[in-house]
């Protein structure tokens, strides 16, 4: 890494922080599950995307940005997908309500990402459009004897697998017939999982050498990881939730559907995420979406900026459970307005930002020394570029206010303007056209050209 910090993560998987050695440094792979598309992503939705958003954008900056393969599906066939296509798209064929529901809230997580200052993962994925890389897997599991076809289904054979439970610590003994999985008559045992069903006439289907069917939930990112990252690869991410069964679910499939002793090296997962202190609920009245928060005044009675929600996010660390509240978007607002905009250009992150980061995605302290940056920068101009560039490695840069351009040309008339003034000592004339603009937001800053030695006066949008 160039005397730069050693890259430390936490693994779930070991239950341990441990230095990132990538199977291959030339290509650095990590998939994180991405959402279901049947709704406009919620706030809750919007975490693992900025937190995964920052390791891609670590990785890229510690191995190369060619050198990185960040991979995010969306699961465009689900139950709940079915339910909103019939109830939204009545008068439609099943097939076509369910497109009209999944674009609509594919495109919308698309935009909200991208407001939330996330770079695009160089793949993004539909389950539907992986179901023959699916197929082969489920094959190759019957054929091993790690899967079994019965009433319809094709099911996982827990029993199969000797340590099924690593990444959840879950003892499969331990999960008794009826106190958490429904048991189904045709199951061989009760923690066996689906991994194709078949479909009814109103239920989205694909041929199969089982019948025309679906597939079941965790098999869907067995595919897709394979398909674009190999059997085995660096990083998996996602939420806390789905440690189990999601994942365990994942890792079980593609081990034994591939016969290697990891799925992912590393198991990452992010805390889970409150509404004013209270557990995300409709029924509660917290339920909030990212659309809403940006676009809306449903919350606290106003629009929020993107790089606001952002900063309150990574203003907790990403294993911690963070309140999601009013409060807490007000001081990352705060924290915001103190910082000045600027462009990275080459410069390189500053390495207090970049050995914060290096600690499993610290992103508070990382904040911490962002702040200290800018206090530098708003004292010294010269040290903006270190700071842009630190700001950047988080995704925070301070957008640059835009002024329209007849509001910029009456503002360098004015500056124009008071440099006569100066000239001609008429100082008192001059401070007040500098105070006038002040009170308008518009913050002048006086230098001397390099070249020349003449006064030169630049001007800003004051945050």
């Amino acid at each position: 890494m160039g005397g730069q910090p050693a890259l430390k993560l936490y693994n779930t998987l070991t239950r341990e922080k441990a230095d990132f050695a990538p199977i291959d440094p030339q290509n650095v792979r990590m998939y994180v599950c991405g959402p279901t598309v049947y709704d406009f992503a919620h706030i809750g939705n919007a975490r693992p995307v900025i937190v995964f958003d920052v390791l891609n954008r670590l990785l890229r900056h510690v191995y190369g940005d060619s050198h990185v393969t960040y991979v995010r599906n969306i699961t465009d066939v689900d139950d709940k997908i079915n339910a909103r296509a019939l109830r939204d798209f009545p008068d439609l064929p099943l097939n076509d309500a369910i497109r009209a529901v999944t674009e609509k809230t594919e495109t919308q997580f698309f935009e909200d990402a991208k407001a939330l200052g996330c770079v695009e993962p160089d793949v993004q994925p539909r389950a539907t459009d992986n179901i023959p890389q699916m197929i082969e897997i489920i094959e190759a599991l019957i054929a091993k004897g790690h899967a079994y076809a019965a009433e319809g289904e094709v099911l996982f054979d827990t029993r199969s697998m000797a340590d099924y439970g690593q990444l959840s610590k879950r003892n499969l003994d331990e999960q008794q017939a009826g106190a958490r999985i429904a048991v189904d008559v045709h199951k061989k045992n009760p923690g066996d999982f689906v991994l194709w069903k078949l479909s009814s006439n109103e239920e989205p289907g694909w041929e199969s050498p089982w019948g025309r069917g679906r597939p079941g939930w965790h098999i869907e990112c067995s595919a897709m990881s394979q398909r674009y990252l190999g059997e085995t690869f660096d990083i998996h991410g996602g939420g806390l939730d789905l440690i189990f069964p999601h994942h365990e679910n994942e890792i079980a499939q593609s081990r034994c559907a591939h016969g290697t002793e990891v799925m992912a090296n590393v198991w990452m997962h992010n805390g889970f995420v409150q509404v004013e202190g209270r557990k995300m609920s409709k029924s509660d009245g917290n339920f909030v979406t990212i659309h809403e928060l940006l676009h809306t005044e449903t919350f606290g009675g106003r629009t929020w900026p993107g790089e606001v929600l952002r900063l309150a996010m990574l203003m907790t660390h990403y294993r911690e459970p963070i309140d999601f509240s009013i409060k807490r978007l007000e001081e990352a607002e705060r924290l915001l307005s103190r910082w000045p905009a600027g462009k990275p250009g080459d410069t390189a992150p500053d390495l207090s930002v970049i050995s914060a980061l290096a600690d499993d995605l610290n992103t508070v302290a990382a904040v911490q020394a962002l702040h200290a940056l800018a206090s530098a920068a708003n004292a010294d101009a010269a040290a903006l570029p270190v700071f842009a560039a630190s700001a950047a490695l988080l995704g925070v840069l301070p957008k640059e206010t835009e002024v329209d351009e007849a509001v910029a040309s009456a503002v360098e008339a004015l500056v124009a303007m008071r440099l006569e003034m100066l000239k001609a000592k008429n100082f008192a004339e001059a401070d007040k056209i500098r105070d006038d603009l002040l009170a308008k937001g518009i913050q002048l800053k006086d230098g001397k050209d390099a070249a020349t030695g003449e006064r030169v006066t630049t001007w800003e949008v004051k945050r």
